[in-house]
């Protein structure tokens, strides 16, 4: 059985274990002129500890961040936890007439699309409600505050890829346009979807003689402009290669825009009909349920963001972290208000209420956003290695680890450890910025013995895989340590 693995606990083990990091390991740093001090590394085989390596430095562990996030989540939600999205009223109705306002009440759920929407929307049809006589009120209210986005600044140079969308309780379709681009020798032709009342994509693209492949390099972020008549135009801008065909997503409307244009469009094709204009606006105090969605269970939604790396889904699990718990009926439902506190603080302290409830150091701690897109996160190798033990010891440790991406088989270490032991063997969450690599997770050794693995680089030397491949040797050298059978 694995004892808690406090931080204290972790410094005894490390007086035996060895700090100095593998010959490949090594090697490789030096090849690349990383100092040994920008790396953190730990092993742990059941309780003892093979490397310690600075493991009690906090280092930025980008996308491994998840890991506390995942594990968190399942013990203190459960795997059958969903969040749910509601179509609401107050008002009632006569004849096909709806005498007031609808409400789309938004519960961080992961799975809320556009058909989504237009399945909740034809249920309210097949009551016979065909006009809303009064506004559509989306309410964000779950998450404090209700957008995030508002005032956040911009993470890297490209703010409309999908990578840095931040959440809302009530999105849709991750506020993703669709972008199909298709040009000849003379013009570049472009659909979006889905479609959106008032808006429109257009290309001023110049058109270039390149590999298709290629067509990134010119991308330029869209422009977007509001006319008076309240429409708007994406105009598209850069350059793209002649004879080329090409899909891309982006994340350009404001999501205001965005759900209520969404909204128009599908209850305009059922046949519906809106009289009034949309608000940001929390539920009045006595409504009805009119339509509901829930969202797949909650080991499917970490399994999606931990094999993909995906920000955006996992920053939403962190959220709901802060503002909901689950309810075995309906899946969810919202936590008490606690005035002046933030979700993000909230979530915090959730985690690190979890965390001290194990034993496990939280100091030196940082979580912006529990999803590792972050400048400011930290965590050292020996917090993370209490995570990985502590998760082994929970009742959700299956669908923890079956969350994780398998070397050499799928997710984000599809194409690594082909040629290593590893493969097939270890599961491990990687973690990649400018200046960061990382790998967190699981390993077999050559006696089939399960290792815990952290390891972390914070280096502006890292580039051109250099980094990649001195966490690839750590590992392939812990699954060809032990005695094998």
């Amino acid at each position: 059985m694995l004892r808690p693995l406090a931080l204290a606990v972790l410094l005894a083990f490390t007086q035996a274990a060895s700090a100095q990091l593998p010959a490949p390991v090594s090697q490789l740093l030096f090849d690349a002129n990383i100092p040994e001090d920008a790396m953190s590394a730990l092993v742990l085989r059941g309780d003892a500890a093979l490397l310690s390596h600075l493991a009690e430095r906090p280092l930025n562990p980008a996308s491994t961040m998840k890991l506390v996030t995942t594990i968190v989540a399942l013990d203190q939600l459960g795997p059958a936890f969903r969040g749910r999205t509601e179509l609401r009223s107050g008002a009632g109705v006569t004849g096909d007439v709806l005498r007031g306002d609808l409400v789309l009440r938004g519960g961080a759920d992961a799975d809320f699309s556009g058909e989504v929407l237009e399945r909740m929307l034809q249920s309210v049809r097949n009551q016979g409600i065909r006009k809303i006589d009064g506004r559509l009120l989306l309410d964000r209210e779950l998450f404090n505050p209700a957008r995030l986005d508002i005032g956040a600044p911009q993470f890297d140079e490209s703010p409309e890829a999908y990578t840095n969308v931040i959440p809302d309780a009530l999105m849709v379709n991750k506020n993703m346009l669709e972008l199909d681009l298709r040009s000849g020798a003379g013009t570049v032709a472009v659909a979006a979807s889905p479609a959106l009342e008032g808006v429109t994509v257009t290309s001023a693209m110049t058109l270039i003689d390149a590999d298709c492949g290629s067509w990134a390099n010119g991308w330029k972020p869209p422009e977007v402009r509001r006319e008076r008549t309240g429409k708007i135009t994406v105009l598209l801008k850069g350059s793209f290669p002649k004879h080329c065909a090409r899909s891309y997503r982006v994340n350009v409307l404001d999501r205001q825009d965005y759900l209520d244009r969404l909204f128009r469009a599908t209850w305009h094709r059922l046949g519906g009909v809106l009289v009034g204009e949309t608000v940001e606006a929390a539920s009045p105090p006595a409504t009805r349920l009119l339509a509901e969605h829930v969202s797949r269970s909650l080991p499917d939604i970490v399994r999606d963001y931990n094999k993909s790396s995906d920000n955006t889904l996992a920053r939403t699990v962190f959220l709901t972290l802060g503002s909901l718990e689950a309810d075995p009926v309906v899946g969810s439902r919202a936590l008490a208000t606690i005035p002046g506190e933030s979700t993000v603080a909230r979530a915090d302290r959730t985690v690190r209420d979890w965390m001290r409830a194990r034993a496990i150091d939280d100091s030196g701690l940082v979580l912006e956003n529990g999803s590792g897109l972050s400048r400011i996160e930290r965590i050292s190798a020996a917090q993370m290695g209490g995570v990985l033990q502590a998760a082994l010891r929970s009742n959700w440790a299956p669908e923890f680890v079956s969350s994780l991406p398998i070397a050499a088989v799928d997710g984000t270490l599809r194409r690594r450890l082909a040629d290593s032991p590893a493969a097939q063997r270890a599961r491990l969450k990687t973690g990649t910025l400018r200046n960061v690599v990382a790998v967190a997770g699981y390993v077999r050794d050559a006696g089939g013995q399960q290792c815990v693995v952290v390891a972390m680089i914070n280096s502006e030397l890292i580039g051109n895989g250099k980094g990649r491949a001195v966490l690839d040797a750590l590992v392939d050298w812990v699954a060809r340590s032990g005695v094998a059978n």
